[in-house]
């Protein structure tokens, strides 16, 4: 079982992103279903996320290719 790693800023709350070692995802909504990636596939999410900033909430799957 992998161990999930939720940030710090996001408190109480489950409408977050969380990140377990190796390359995977999941919505702390849905903690039973997560997204594996490739290594190219998350480093695109990382470019992402960085040049968006933390209020993306409609990005999907898609826009990581």
């Amino acid at each position: 079982m992998a161990t999930w790693r939720k940030s710090s800023y996001s408190g109480d709350g489950d409408n977050c992103v969380e990140v377990g070692r190796g390359i995977g995802i999941r919505d702390s909504k849905a903690p039973a279903t997560h997204l594996p990636l490739g290594p190219e596939a998350w480093s695109a999410f990382l470019r992402l996320t960085v040049a968006s900033g933390p209020a993306v909430t409609n990005s999907s799957p898609e826009d990581l290719r």
